[in-house]
């Protein structure tokens, strides 16, 4: 694993090394954060996620905000068999060990467990703010990274994993794609329906949010907001 310098990020994905993304997030993440003082008694446990791009690295400068024709991000959906975030699309990540040194060893570690990944491949970018996950009452800490050459990726334990994939940027930018979901509590979170999978959620607010700050979405319309359970039951989910 090589964290990448200013230099050697491509481009297009030069907005990730910028203080612009983190800021970005800071009103998620103090969303979350009060969330947090409002649900949780002491200290949360920590959790990291790897928000893994991958794409030619000269980008189309043809395209809002230059990202190439085949670039992606690679999604899992936890096994609907689980107790917490059942069937959810997520990107790979997971609980701090005791043996890991910081958020990237995290991301990176339950990367490869999740999807086989090999991480000596990944790029890191940049670490953005924490944020506050209420039904596990993680702090989870986005690692942002770039996969140069991408390898194999698979489902590696079908007790926690049901799908690994690749889904294109063109794909989650599209504007047929994306809306807002209203939970059942009035909470409004950015969606993005695509192949067969509802991404909505903390992930769904990262990638909105990364891009938002990156220059890449073309409009899309914001007063599209869906009933949640109706949306997760058009692709076969349910909360």
């Amino acid at each position: 694993m090589t964290r990448s310098t200013p230099a050697d990020i491509p481009r297009w994905l030069r907005f990730a090394s910028e203080p612009a993304v983190s800021a970005a997030t800071e009103t998620l993440s103090l969303a979350r954060a009060l969330r947090r003082a409002a649900t949780v008694a002491g200290e949360p446990r920590q959790a990291a996620v790897l928000v893994l791009f991958s794409g030619s690295a000269d980008g189309d400068p043809g395209a809002v905000g230059g990202p190439p024709a085949d670039a992606d991000v690679l999604l899992t959906q936890r096994a609907s068999t689980m107790r917490q975030h059942r069937g959810q699309v997520a990107f790979p990540g997971g609980a701090v060990d005791d043996g890991d040194t910081d958020p990237i060893d995290t991301a990176l570690r339950e990367a490869s467990e999740e999807t086989g990944l090999d991480r000596a491949g990944v790029e890191p970018l940049v670490v953005l703010p924490k944020l506050f996950v209420p039904p596990s009452r993680f702090d989870v800490t986005p690692v942002v990274a770039y996969w140069r050459t991408p390898g194999e990726v698979r489902v590696v334990d079908q007790s926690e994993t049901e799908r690994v994939v690749r889904v294109p940027l063109t794909d989650l930018l599209d504007p047929a794609n994306r809306f807002l979901v209203r939970g059942p509590l009035g909470y409004q979170s950015p969606a993005f329906q695509v192949d067969g999978l509802l991404v909505w959620g903390l992930t769904g607010g990262i990638l909105a949010g990364i891009f938002g700050s990156s220059g890449w979405e073309p409009e899309w319309d914001r007063t599209d907001v869906r009933d949640l359970e109706t949306s997760l039951a058009a692709v076969g989910m349910t909360l």
